[in-house]
């Protein structure tokens, strides 16, 4: 499969453009490092089919003929260029507004030239403070539109409306695929989501940060998982209608049971402060993935003490190396 991935220097993008050249297709990346990781580009250009453009897919340019000077031909577009933590969006929330606006309409044009299918990387953010449980696809969500989650949440529902509008009349072939909190190694220890504030809490030795009374729950996917996923919507037949659908754990966990899972993984005594709960926080998310379980033959396949163990492994050797960085600094 040849794909441009936007938002390549991301958490998910990285290891989405790593699956696919593995796989031996060609990637183009475009991504303007806005919160993305120029180290996550590094890993990437070892390998000889893959191409990194740095371009903001919001702003209008010649990402179209950039593109054509890597690939001639493009089976897909995915399209998850946007900032994605709370810390991130809040840092950025026009920014993050006008990649789900102005960088979808880019994505769609992109895709149309190219006869491409478009998947966009959407949320489970659309659901909000859900009164439905668990989330499915067919659910409008309960979202505060000018609550300060609203640029993500309403940014993402926007990017829905505009994909499903240009499936409709005949510019693109598309899916929309909702993902539910995902995990694993290369996030950013501050990117202020809570497995890597749990991680790195405990790996420095800090009391984990609980937001409330840890009661809400959340449902944790292992980024393998994820990119299963994403390549699969990528290679199905999906016909005339447009395809939405949830991918996420549907195994649900508390905030308080994460932390004392991260404790004991990390090999440290569990303990916590409490922090305030953010506003239009949920209170419960949990997927119903019957769809893709039927479209895609798809579940997920990590438990989650497996994938808190590969990434707390990771964030160990991060942190260690980013000590004996520090040293060596400090020594010159």
């Amino acid at each position: 499969m040849n794909a441009v991935v936007t938002g390549c220097a991301g958490f998910i993008g990285s290891h989405l453009v790593e699956r696919l050249l593995l796989q031996g297709g060609w990637a183009v990346g475009i991504d303007n490092l806005l919160t993305g990781s120029a180290a996550n580009v590094r890993r990437l250009l070892g390998y000889p089919n893959f191409a990194f453009i740095t371009e903001d897919i919001a702003v209008p340019s010649n990402v179209v003929p950039l593109v054509g000077e890597h690939i001639e031909s493009i089976d897909a577009v995915f399209h998850l260029a946007s900032p994605a933590s709370p810390v991130d969006y809040s840092r950025f929330p026009l920014e993050t507004l006008v990649a789900n606006s102005r960088g979808t309409e880019h994505a769609v044009y992109l895709a149309n030239r190219f006869h491409a299918r478009l998947i966009l990387a959407s949320t489970s953010e659309v659901y909000g403070d859900p009164r439905l449980h668990p989330q499915r696809e067919d659910y409008w969500g309960n979202v505060n539109p000018i609550g300060p989650r609203a640029c993500y949440d309403e940014g993402k529902r926007y990017a829905e409306a505009l994909v499903a509008s240009a499936q409709r009349v005949g510019l693109i072939d598309a899916a929309i695929v909702r993902i539910f909190n995902t995990y694993g190694p290369y996030m950013r220890l501050d990117d202020g989501r809570v497995i890597p504030r749990f991680v790195g809490q405990a790996l420095r030795g800090e009391p984990l940060t609980i937001c409330g009374r840890g009661e809400q729950t959340r449902s944790f996917m292992y980024i393998d998982d994820l990119v299963d996923a994403l390549v699969r919507v990528a290679s199905i037949p999906l016909g005339d209608e447009l395809i939405v659908v949830n991918i996420g754990n549907p195994v649900e966990t508390s905030i308080r049971s994460l932390a004392s899972l991260v404790a004991s993984l990390a090999g440290v005594p569990l303990r916590t402060i409490e922090g305030p709960l953010s506003q239009d926080d949920p209170v419960r998310r949990r997927p119903h993935i019957e769809r893709a379980r039927a479209m895609l033959d798809w579940e997920p396949r990590v438990g989650i003490i497996e994938g808190l163990r590969i990434t707390i492994d990771h964030f160990r050797r991060e942190l260690a190396g980013d000590e004996a960085a520090a040293q060596r600094r400090r020594a010159g």
